[in-house]
């Protein structure tokens, strides 16, 4: 923490958004506009599928977070290896996007079991608890996305 300080004291901001870096205070921060697209792109695609394509009907809910997840993932894949993750431990592209995926896929069942806990809970008859629930869920994915990714994909042994 003390590094991004230090670049923001010094007036140094490029050195956050330019370059590579195996700095992981500078990668999560990287991360999080990263991530924050593509949860502006997961929640949008969730919430059109949620609200208009499946009329608010709550049970139609997983399936919306899936397929939001999906679009969410697309992007974050792409524009992760291209600006935070550049040293893979993998040398296959194609492997290294399924393994991208199966971290993607825990945070899917965090996503859909948090989801799902919250229709339990709440039992909320209206979208508002899909609002909740996706938040909730979006945090606590992001936090697991990143550190695996991280550690078993893109640290240097």
């Amino acid at each position: 923490m003390d590094e991004i300080i230090g670049i923001i004291r010094n007036r140094q901001f490029k050195k956050l958004f330019v370059g590579d870096t195996d700095n992981t205070l500078i990668q999560f921060f990287r991360y999080i506009f990263v991530g924050g697209f593509a949860f502006v792109v997961d929640f949008a695609v969730s919430f059109i599928l949620f609200r208009f394509v499946f009329g608010g009907q709550k049970e139609f809910g997983w399936i919306a977070n899936s397929l939001s997840f999906i679009a969410g993932l697309a992007v974050n894949y792409l524009i992760s290896t291209f600006w935070i993750f550049k040293d893979s431990k993998i040398g296959n592209k194609l492997v290294e996007f399924l393994s991208f995926a199966a971290i993607g896929l825990v945070g899917l069942l965090i996503t859909v079991g948090i989801t799902k806990l919250f229709e339990i809970w709440i039992g909320d008859k209206t979208s508002w608890f899909q609002v909740l629930a996706k938040l909730t869920a979006t945090a606590v994915s992001f936090l697991w996305n990143f550190f695996a990714r991280k550690v078993l994909l893109y640290t240097k042994k």
